[in-house]
């Protein structure tokens, strides 16, 4: 298989007092362009801490972890936080529940704010076509407040595509929305997943987990 994310024996542990806490334990897993992919189980499981790794937001107690073709993780020498946000830049874009707009910035400013950080960057889509891949080329000059919920997860969703990204991470992308607007954002994700785009998803939302191409259930840090 074509991968562009590929994990092996991933391993987070947290210390209370005494105690560790295994939040990720001994997770392996890969990922292929274009392919869709739900992470599901209670919370506490461990699927967030499990998506910020393979997002390298967080770095693993144990494991390995390369992210198109770069080995991120388990290497022998570890990366800088430059290197770090170079490979984030290149390769990820983040969906939150909480879509984290500026209320003062319109559409059309929050879909730009992250290309404020991307100089010379020649894979960097124009805010005009995230805007209208997305369907909300109308709403580019409102303002958050003047918008739905299902248009501000649009507008989130076209901010974390600005920078051309080969893998989505979205976590909990519907849970802030109605049944009609997640059904809505369930369709944009399978489009961008058939456009190549790999999705790795974070849910509770049975009915966004089926349409996924294949459903890892987590339990306790462990896949089951």
């Amino acid at each position: 298989m074509n991968t562009v994310l590929s994990a092996r024996d991933l391993k987070k542990i947290y210390h209370r007092g005494s105690e560790a806490v295994h939040a990720v334990d001994g997770i392996s897993l890969e990922a292929a362009p274009g392919e869709m992919t739900a992470i599901i189980g209670p919370s506490g499981s461990g699927k967030t801490t499990l998506l910020n790794i393979l997002g390298c937001l967080d770095n693993p107690s144990e494991g390995a972890l390369s992210v198109g073709g770069d080995e991120i993780f388990g290497g022998k020498k570890e990366l800088s936080e430059k290197k770090l946000t170079g490979i984030r830049r290149r390769n990820f874009g983040y969906i939150f529940q909480k879509f984290y707009l500026i209320p003062t910035l319109t559409v059309l400013e929050n879909i730009m704010l992250p290309s404020v950080f991307y100089r010379n960057c020649d894979i960097c889509k124009t805010p005009q076509e995230v805007l209208k891949q997305l369907g909300i080329e109308n709403r580019a000059g409102h303002l958050p407040s003047e918008l739905s919920g299902g248009e501000m997860q649009r507008v989130a969703i076209a901010r974390a595509l600005i920078n051309a990204p080969r893998i989505l991470l979205a976590d909990e992308p519907t849970g802030n929305l109605d049944s009609k607007r997640a059904d809505e954002i369930k369709d944009i994700l399978r489009a961008l997943a058939a456009g190549g785009i790999t999705v790795i998803m974070v849910t509770h939302n049975l009915d966004l987990a089926k349409a996924a191409d294949r459903i890892i259930e987590i339990r306790d840090g462990k896949i089951v």
